[in-house]
């Protein structure tokens, strides 16, 4: 991509930092309706080819959303990978106009994959999902300080759980109800529930979080998930294989699913006995679960067959 104009935009709260190169242009706007306006009109007054920035927590969200809508290439990457290519370029100082070049300078060496960025029920259906992880974790901290607690704070937090309680099911409602306004997702949410030892929360979370299930291969969505097995070998010495990286809210919920999975579902309690009785240690094994779950669900969304377990989806 030498001969190409790519831009690299460091994103904050309330502002937008921007490097295009190689025209070694730099400037900055409001993150907001205004500025993500003029932010546009730049990118395509200079007829840049790709637009990179970081995933920082929502922020970039409108700017990658609106620059995606005009019909430009955008990429939202792991800002670990670009502090990284920093460190390797022996670019050590930072700050948001340095961060910006470092972007363009990823994009230019890099060119890194541009996947299609959630539409906007996607979005909303992870904002719900999110919201609820977080009002779950508030409750179970309130009932383990309940344990603790002396006998003239227990009537506050016991209240505080109550609301919490009326909460989560207000936001299951609303999940339910965001599931049912799409044919897709009701259709995707159905094989996935046909799985045992599957919820209702694990296939909130890969609809929400991982719209790419069904699009790759076993080792790709392996992978991308986190879940995959790494070798650590160098010369003679093999090391023992690891995941690392990834998705960690899906890990979260599949570790939870395999789980309920070596119970009920037969499949993967079989393949959990066999690995045990290899000499397997747990890890090992509910990982290559985890990962042997998501195979078949990846491989049913794939093919639209629900949950046979005489098949061989995965």
């Amino acid at each position: 991509m030498s001969n190409k104009v790519v831009m690299g935009i460091d994103v904050s709260k309330s502002r937008l930092d921007c490097f295009g190169l190689p025209l070694e242009q730099a400037w900055s706007c409001d993150n907001g309706p205004g500025g993500i306006e003029q932010l546009v009109c730049r990118v395509r007054e200079l007829g840049c080819e790709l637009a990179l920035m970081e995933a920082t927590g929502g922020y970039e969200t409108q700017a990658a959303t609106a620059l995606a809508a005009a019909g430009l290439r955008v990429a939202v990457v792991n800002p670990r990978q670009v502090r990284h290519f920093a460190k390797a370029m022996n670019k050590l100082a930072k700050t948001d106009r340095i961060d910006a070049r470092v972007l363009a300078e990823f994009a230019l060496s890099i060119n890194p994959q541009v996947r299609p960025l959630p539409d906007e029920g996607t979005r909303e259906l992870s904002d719900l999902l999110a919201r609820r992880s977080q009002l779950v974790t508030m409750r179970t901290q309130e009932k383990n300080r309940m344990l603790q607690a002396a006998p003239a704070l227990r009537a506050g937090i016991k209240t505080h759980i109550k609301w919490l309680d009326v909460e989560i099911t207000k936001l299951e409602v609303d999940l339910t109800a965001k599931l049912r306004a799409s044919e897709a997702w009701c259709d995707k949410r159905d094989l996935l529930l046909s799985v045992p030892g599957v919820g209702s929360t694990t296939t909130l979370a890969l609809l929400a979080e991982l719209p790419e299930l069904g699009q790759l291969n076993r080792q790709r969505i392996a992978a991308l998930v986190g879940v995959a097995p790494l070798n650590d070998d160098s010369g003679k010495r093999q090391g023992r294989r690891f995941t690392w990286g990834g998705r960690a809210a899906i890990r979260s919920v599949l570790y939870m699913a395999a789980l309920s999975a070596m119970r009920h579902n037969p499949v993967i309690r079989v393949f959990y006995q066999r690995l045990r009785a290899n000499g397997k240690p747990f890890k090992v094994a509910i990982v290559a679960c985890m990962r042997k779950l998501l195979t078949i669900l990846n491989a049913m969304v794939k093919q639209n067959k629900s949950w046979q377990p005489t098949s061989q989806l995965a």
